[in-house]
């Protein structure tokens, strides 16, 4: 009897902060990984006040995004292309920045993804090694068909379960290592390490959390959820266990690269280096953990990313959101045959991942300065515009969005 009431008291929870798994299956990828891990291997935690205030921002624009779509009734796109005078040029700007900077990344991701299915593999089989080529295959496959049969409920679903095993296995990796909390604690001092590629790393660590696409997919999830204006509270506390969850897995994988890694002088140059130098660390049973845990996040990116086009299309023009339409589906289908092209890359992946993320750090001023003049526009938000609050928060972010632009720019060149 208790064990069912436990578990209805866990479902209750999780549908109660659907979108915000959602955003987390795909924030937390194969790039944010490599990014972290490459952060911890470098430099230890003297990053880690950036991923705190990247979280705390995610979570300002969270809010303030969804806040807008429940009380205007409109997705996030439509709203700019609506209520600016240059509305139209910036939404489609906005829409055609992410669906490009999203489909390069679905490359990276598929090929990490595959190169690291191959090293699980090898360490059950004890030597057996099956070509990429095929491994993709067979996951373009599966994710054909549950695109094609599937129901956005039901990608919901999956995404939660990729996202628990994600964090579960972080976390017992994170125990397993057990890093030095004094080590943790003085990474919370903001400081940027004087060598180069520092800035641009702070910029992709930016960007593959505090992501420019998160807060437009965010007003087409809540929408997506049935949520209105009566679930105000529900889209503030989504937001917050959203944002607590990026912030406790990122910060989780870059403590186990500091705990080891960078103790020991190693760096970090993709995820599956990482792989290669925790194993003799960690021993297998740790390296198979962390595969399932990168594996997870790196399907639970792709789900989204697939989406990202037809859905933004739809925001766009505020057509419904039928994921069997025509349209979708030819979408869909152009998304995994581009993810396929992993299998064609001749240069490592991460490549990709890096470039990607950093571009979403540079666009973030695209997304923020609109949701800040549309949550004080009292012809949309009448009474529910932002508080004292809420402004300084958004001011906040707009100042760090133009900061991290251009740490990403000086990162670039």
């Amino acid at each position: 009897m208790m064990v069912g009431k436990t578990k209805n008291k866990i479902l209750i929870a999780l549908s109660a902060v659907g979108p915000g798994l959602f955003l987390i299956g795909y924030n937390i990828g194969t790039g944010s990984v490599t990014t972290m891990a490459r952060a911890g291997a470098q430099y230890g935690m003297t990053l880690l006040w950036a991923i705190v205030l990247s979280c705390i921002f995610t979570y300002v624009l969270m809010v303030a995004y969804g806040q807008v779509t429940l009380v205007s009734k409109k997705t996030a796109l439509l709203n700019i292309k609506s209520e600016f005078k240059i509305g139209k040029f910036l939404a489609l700007y906005i829409m055609a920045t992410l669906i490009v900077g999203e489909l390069l990344a679905v490359v990276g991701i598929m090929g990490i993804v595959s190169d690291l299915v191959q090293e699980g593999i090898r360490l059950l089989t004890s030597g057996v090694v099956v070509e990429t080529a095929w491994i993709t295959l067979v996951l373009i496959t599966m994710l054909f068909f549950m695109f094609w049969f599937g129901r956005y409920k039901v990608f919901e679903k999956i995404l939660t379960l990729f996202v628990i095993i994600m964090a579960l296995c972080f976390i017992a990796v994170f125990f397993m290592v057990s890093p030095n909390i004094s080590d943790i604690a003085t990474g919370l001092v903001p400081s940027i390490p004087n060598t180069p590629g520092a800035f641009g790393l702070v910029a992709a660590m930016v960007g593959s959390t505090c992501s420019a696409a998160v807060f437009i997919m965010r007003s087409t999830v809540v929408v997506e959820k049935g949520w209105n204006i009566n679930n105000l509270k529900d889209e503030k506390r989504d937001s917050f266990v959203s944002a607590s969850m990026m912030f406790l897995i990122s910060g989780l994988i870059m403590a186990v690269a500091a705990g080891t890694l960078h103790l020991l002088g190693l760096k970090v140059d993709n995820t599956l280096d990482l792989i290669g130098l925790f194993e003799p660390i960690g021993g297998k049973f740790a390296s198979f953990l962390l595969i399932l845990g990168i594996v997870g996040a790196g399907l639970s990116t792709i789900f989204p990313i697939v989406l990202i086009a037809p859905w933004l299309i739809s925001d766009y023009t505020g057509r419904p959101r039928d994921i069997h339409s025509p349209m979708y589906r030819v979408l869909i289908i152009a998304g995994l045959l581009i993810a396929f092209g992993s299998v064609f890359l001749e240069q490592s992946p991460t490549i990709l991942m890096v470039f990607s993320m950093a571009f979403q750090a540079a666009i973030l001023p695209a997304v923020a300065i609109p949701i800040f003049i549309l949550i004080n526009r009292s012809s949309i938000m009448h009474e529910n515009k932002a508080s004292i609050r809420m402004n300084i928060g958004l001011i906040a972010v707009i100042i760090f969005s133009l900061v991290t632009t251009y740490f990403a720019i000086k990162g670039f060149f």
